[in-house]
C-alpha cells in the first residue's frame, strides 16, 4: 500500500510523540524536550529524549532515532504499513486505497500544485510591473517593507476578466486544473471561464511545507467582499491550514512565541517586526484541527484577536472550542488589545515593545471562561449564584481528559466561594451562651479534626492508602478517583500522579489466585509504580500515608474495587459539603438562632458519620 507524503505529514500532525512515546517511557520534561530511560537497550541514566515539537525522538545511548512511526515499529515490532495503519486508526484517518483512481487523484493534486506554483508566481510579476503600482504603493502605505513584500511573495491579480487564464493555458496549464485549483470560475449559462481574483492584492496561503495551495485577495479600494478566499479544493481545506505556519514553525522551535492573529496584514506585519511566531486562520474561527496544529508547535499559543466586539466574539469562539480538547498541559492564553486596535496598528502606532507588553499581561483560559460567565451579570441573590455555578459546572463537564476536568471543577468552585462570600465586618465577639428569645443556643462548634495533633482527613487518607497498597485496583475506580473531593492539596497532586498510572499498560489489573489475592499484589516496585511516584516528586508522602494507615481490603479483585468505591461515596459527600460546613459555621457565629444550629449540627453530624465509615475500610 502505497502512503502520500500528505497522508503521512496529517497523520504525524494528528499525534503527539510524547503520549505514542509515555505509554512505554517513564517521561520527565524538561524545558520543549521529554527525556526517560530509553526502552531500546538497557540503561541506568536517562539517555532517550524526544521533542513534540520537531516530531523526534533520539537516545544518545544507543542511536536510536525516528518520528512517531519509528518509534510504533521499533517498538512494537511492525512494519511500516501494520505502524502506520495502526496510528491511523488512533488518529481517526482511513487509510488510503492503492487503486489506479487512488494514483490518479496524486497525480493531479501534483498537478494542481505545479498551477497553483505558476499563478503566484504570475501575481508577483504583476505586483512589480506598471500595472501594479496602485497595489505596491498600498502595501508601502501599510507600512511593509519591500523587503518583507517579496519574502511573503505577495503578488496583484489584475483588474481583467481572463488575465491569468490567458497566461496559465499559454504556459500550458488545462482548463480543467485551473477551475479545479479555484483559480477560474465556469459561469451556469455556458460563457468562457473567468478569473475568482480581480483587482486585488494577493496572498499566497502556503501548507506546512511551505508550497503554495491557495489565495486570499484584498480588495484595492470600495466593494465587497473585502478580503476574498480560494475555494476548497484537493489541495486547500481552509479548516486545516494556517497562514504563514510553514515561516512561524523554526522560529517557535527557537524560542519565539506563538501567536494568532485575526489576518494576513497583522500576521505580516508582526513578522516584520520581529514576532516570527504569527499565523491565522483562513477566514474563519479557529476550528478543532486548528487548535491540535498549533499545539504540535507549543503548549499555550496566544490567541490575538482585534480590540472590538468582533474580535472578542472570534476569542469567545475559540475559548469554547478548545475547551473540550483540553489536555494536561496544553491550553491557550488571549491577548487583550486596547479597543479599536489590532496587531498591525498597535506595531505600527507604538513599537514592537508595546505589542510585548499585552503579551505578558495575556489572561489563561480559565480566566476568559469565568469573565464569559460574569461580566455584565447581577450576581446578588444566591439564586443568581448558584445559576453561575451550575453554568461554570456545566463548561467543566465539557472538558474530555478527567484530570483537566477536576482542577477547572477546583478552582471555579473556589473562585465562586472567595468572590461572593458574604464579608465578615468588624464587630464586638458575643457572649457565650447568648439569648436569642426564650432560647439560648451554645457556642459556634470547633471545626472537624481541630484536636492537636489529630490528622486532617482521615477518610481520604484512608482511600489513597488503600490504592498505594494495591495499585491494581487504580484503572478499576479511576473515574470514581479522578471526582474524589479531597481537602489537602498534596492529595490532589497524588491522585493526578494515580490517575496518571492508571493510564498505563502496565497498571492494568493482574489476574486474581484462588484465595482472592491479586498475583503481584505486594509488589509494586515490579510494575514500576513506585518509580512512577518518585518521578511526580510523591514518594515521601506515599510513605507517610502508608505508615499512618497501613490500609487493605479484603476479598477478590472486584469486590475490593466495589468496597473502595462505596468507601469513596461516603467520603465524597460531606468533603463536597465543607464549604457548605464553613458557611454554616459563619452564619451560626453572625446569627446564633434555632435554625442556623441545627444546619451546622446536621452538618457535621455527616462528616463525624462518614468518618466512621470509612474507617471500616482502613
Amino acid at each position: 500500500m502505497a502512503f502520500t507524503p500528505d497522508f503521512l505529514d496529517e497523520l504525524r500532525s494528528r499525534l503527539t510523540l510524547s503520549e505514542i512515546v509515555g505509554r512505554r517511557v517513564a517521561l520527565k520534561r524538561k524545558g520543549r524536550e521529554h527525556s526517560g530511560l530509553c526502552p531500546f537497550h538497557n540503561e541506568k541514566t536517562p539517555s532517550f529524549t524526544l521533542n513534540d515539537q520537531k516530531g523526534f525522538f533520539h537516545c544518545f545511548g544507543c542511536g536510536a532515532h525516528g518520528d512517531v512511526v519509528g518509534f510504533v515499529m521499533k517498538s512494537e515490532g511492525l512494519s511500516f504499513p501494520e505502524a502506520i495503519e495502526r496510528l491511523a486508526r488512533e488518529a481517526g484517518m482511513a487509510l488510503p486505497v492503492s487503486s489506479p483512481a487512488e494514483r490518479e487523484r496524486v497525480q493531479e493534486a501534483a498537478s494542481l500544485q505545479d498551477v497553483v506554483e505558476k499563478a503566484a508566481l504570475w501575481f508577483q510579476r504583476q505586483l512589480w510591473s506598471t500595472a501594479g503600482a496602485a497595489a505596491l504603493e498600498y502595501l508601502r502605505r501599510r507600512g511593509l517593507s519591500d523587503a518583507t513584500i517579496r519574502d511573503f511573495r505577495l503578488g496583484f491579480a489584475l483588474e481583467e476578466r481572463e488575465g491569468l487564464r490567458r497566461a496559465l493555458t499559454a504556459d500550458n496549464c488545462p482548463e480543467t486544473l485551473l477551475a479545479t485549483a479555484g483559480l477560474t470560475i465556469q459561469p451556469d449559462d455556458g460563457r468562457a471561464p473567468y478569473d475568482r481574483f480581480r483587482g486585488r492584492v494577493m496572498f499566497p496561503i502556503e501548507d506546512r511545507k511551505g508550497r503554495v495551495i491557495a489565495f486570499g485577495g484584498r480588495i484595492l479600494g470600495e466593494g465587497e467582499p473585502k478580503y476574498l478566499n480560494s475555494p476548497e479544493t484537493p489541495l486547500f481545506h481552509k479548516g486545516a491550514h494556517l497562514f504563514a505556519f510553514a515561516r512561524a514553525r523554526p522560529a517557535v522551535h527557537d524560542g519565539a512565541r506563538l501567536i494568532v492573529a485575526e489576518g494576513y496584514m497583522d500576521v505580516i506585519a508582526l513578522h516584520q517586526a520581529g514576532f516570527k511566531g504569527a499565523v491565522a486562520p483562513l477566514g474563519t474561527a479557529l476550528t478543532e484541527d486548528q487548535i491540535l496544529l498549533l499545539w504540535r508547535l507549543a503548549d499555550e499559543p496566544y490567541l490575538c484577536f482585534d480590540g472590538d466586539n468582533a474580535g472578542m466574539r472570534a476569542a469567545t469562539r475559540g475559548a469554547e472550542r478548545a475547551l473540550p480538547m483540553l489536555k494536561p498541559g496544553k491550553s491557550l492564553r488571549f491577548v487583550s488589545l486596547p479597543a479599536g486596535e489590532d496587531p498591525d496598528s498597535l506595531v505600527k502606532a507604538r513599537g514592537p515593545d508595546a505589542f510585548t507588553q499585552v503579551l505578558e499581561s495575556a489572561l489563561n483560559l480559565s480566566e476568559i471562561i469565568w469573565r464569559l460567565e460574569t461580566e455584565g451579570k447581577n450576581l446578588d441573590t444566591p439564586e443568581r449564584r448558584a445559576s453561575l455555578q451550575a453554568a461554570l459546572l456545566k463548561r467543566a463537564s465539557l472538558i474530555a481528559d478527567p484530570l483537566v476536568q477536576n482542577q477547572y471543577r477546583q478552582e471555579w468552585r473556589d473562585r465562586t466561594w472567595k468572590a461572593f462570600r458574604p464579608a465578615l465586618q468588624a464587630r464586638q465577639a458575643r457572649p457565650v451562651g447568648r439569648r436569642f428569645g426564650e432560647r439560648a443556643f451554645p457556642p459556634p462548634p470547633r471545626p472537624i479534626d481541630d484536636k492537636p495533633g489529630a490528622p486532617s482527613g482521615l477518610g481520604e487518607r484512608g482511600l489513597l492508602a488503600i490504592l498505594l497498597r494495591q495499585p491494581h485496583l487504580i484503572p478499576m475506580v479511576a473515574e470514581e478517583l479522578a471526582h474524589l473531593n479531597v481537602a489537602d492539596p498534596r492529595h490532589r497532586d497524588l491522585i493526578e500522579a494515580l490517575l496518571g498510572w492508571a493510564a498505563r499498560p502496565e497498571s492494568h489489573a493482574p489476574e486474581a489466585t484462588p484465595d482472592g489475592e491479586p498475583e503481584g499484589a505486594a509488589d509494586v516496585e515490579n510494575t514500576g509504580f513506585e518509580a512512577h511516584l518518585r518521578d511526580f516528586g510523591l514518594e515521601a508522602l506515599s510513605r507517610h500515608l502508608l505508615a499512618k494507615v497501613p490500609a487493605r481490603l479484603a476479598g477478590e479483585i472486584e469486590a475490593q474495587a466495589e468496597a473502595w468505591r462505596e468507601a469513596a461515596a461516603i467520603q465524597g459527600a460531606p468533603l463536597g459539603q465543607e464549604a457548605a460546613l464553613q458557611e454554616a459555621m459563619r452564619a451560626y457565629e453572625e446569627s446564633p438562632t434555632e435554625e442556623n444550629w441545627q444546619r451546622l449540627k446536621a452538618l457535621k453530624q455527616q462528616v463525624f458519620d462518614a468518618q466512621t465509615q470509612i474507617s471500616r475500610f482502613a
